[in-house]
């Protein structure tokens, strides 16, 4: 969602990334230019952020030892300038992550992307077993952040110490002929248990709700917050970035275009008919017909069903939820180190229709959410108003649910 930025230095210049800005000087016409593409961002389109150099020589000489000298002497001083650039400019691992829920299907895979992050300098994972093979597979990986890992109850609070970001996949899987509600009994109690240790320990951090169902783990988590007295709204998310990822991937496949060009915001919730692709705001502009924009609106929709049933009953979108949420874990880790150009769609506390909790396009910044994109439901397609209508009884349903469960259980304490 976010967009793509390229900058380039020039010998002789001031230049800027972001707050940061370095000089050269160099006495001969000659110009290096470096290319920064995505350098503090990570899209995961690929994994590893572009950088490239070129180094261009003007001279009036016309012999070619002459120019060869030349040519040889100034990439050595390239090569210097460059290296001057890359310590400038590289990304500091300087953020913890928590991952509860690491040893699981959705936890080894994103534990894995997230310690591809030149932003991570701590990858903290706790699970209620299993974790430490899953720690010390990951430390053999030669990337910055050190590996630690927690196991059970009375390690968690440990995990969760100074981290910035915690990320919460626990849970149970979805299985064959289950509804996220079959899994809300289950995993409602997981995340409200999760989200006290949370509050207790880090209540500053940016808390990542992946556990299903999200429509109502969310509001129970935003419940438990208010409890103790540390609920930030703007800090608490609710990962609806895979429906983003599927819009994204399924136009492309249909209208035969660049992946990466494609973005398709989706609001609502993140279950069944609560996920609204809003197709008329596809960006570049495509033309669909009636029955394109049903099928795909469906198709995303059906998305996590579709995985479940293609792997007949051993286990669910694992893979493609990993890379989602390793997606919206290096936004946030963009957007706490001052990048100011970050957008996602997250399902959030929202006043941008009369439910309490809805999906859509948010900037995020150092203190979690900036700004709401109110533009993006205006000028709907008649579909997308009628399918925004119906999808919001079944979501204000699941919100209430939530909202019940954890004063229930406050209740009953």
């Amino acid at each position: 969602m976010a967009a793509t930025s390229a900058a380039t230095f020039s010998i002789g210049t001031n230049c800027s990334l972001g707050h940061k800005a370095a000089s050269f000087q160099q006495t001969k016409p000659c110009a290096l230019r470096f290319n920064s593409q995505n350098l503090l961002k990570s899209s995961f389109s690929g994994l590893k952020a572009t950088t490239s150099f070129n180094c261009e020589t003007e001279t009036s000489f016309s012999g070619k030892e002459t120019a060869k000298a030349l040519r040889a002497s100034f990439a050595r001083k390239a090569h210097k300038d460059a290296q001057m650039v890359r310590s400038q400019f590289q990304p500091q691992a300087s953020y913890k992550v928590a991952v509860l829920g690491a040893a699981g299907g959705i936890g080894q895979p994103l534990a894995l992307l997230i310690k591809m992050s030149p932003l991570v300098s701590s990858l903290h994972l706790y699970d209620i077993a299993n974790v430490k093979g899953v720690a010390a597979d990951l430390s053999h990986c030669n990337t910055p952040s050190e590996v630690l890992d927690f196991t059970g109850a009375a390690e968690l609070p440990s995990s969760l110490k100074g981290v910035d970001v915690v990320v919460i996949p626990a849970g149970v899987p979805r299985k064959p002929g289950m509804t996220r509600d079959d899994l809300f009994n289950i995993n409602a109690g997981i995340v409200r248990n999760l989200i006290e240790a949370v509050a207790d320990n880090c209540p500053d951090a940016f808390i990542h709700i992946i556990s299903n169902p999200v429509n109502s783990t969310v509001p129970i988590a935003a419940e438990v917050l208010k409890q103790k007295g540390v609920y930030n709204p703007k800090k608490l998310f609710g990962v609806s970035t895979l429906d983003v990822v599927r819009a994204n991937t399924f136009v492309a496949q249909k209208k035969n275009l660049k992946l990466i060009d494609v973005d398709v915001p989706v609001v609502g919730g993140h279950a069944g008919i609560t996920i609204l692709p809003l197709l008329s705001k596809t960006k570049p502009s495509v033309s669909l017909t009636d029955e394109e924009v049903e099928q795909l609106t469906v198709r995303i929709q059906n998305a996590g069903t579709e995985v479940v049933e293609a792997k007949a009953g051993a286990g669910s979108a694992t893979l493609s939820m990993a890379y989602a949420a390793a997606r919206f874990v290096e936004s946030s880790l963009r957007a706490l180190d001052g990048d100011g150009d970050v957008y996602e769609c997250s399902y959030v506390a929202s006043d941008l229709t009369e439910l309490p909790f809805f999906a859509s396009r948010v900037k995020l910044g150092r203190n979690g959410i900036e700004a709401f994109i109110p533009s993006d439901l205006q000028g709907l397609t008649e579909y997308e108003q009628k399918a925004l209508e119906a999808l919001k009884p079944e979501l204000k349903a699941s919100i209430e649910k939530g909202i019940a469960f954890a004063n229930k259980q406050t209740a009953t304490a």
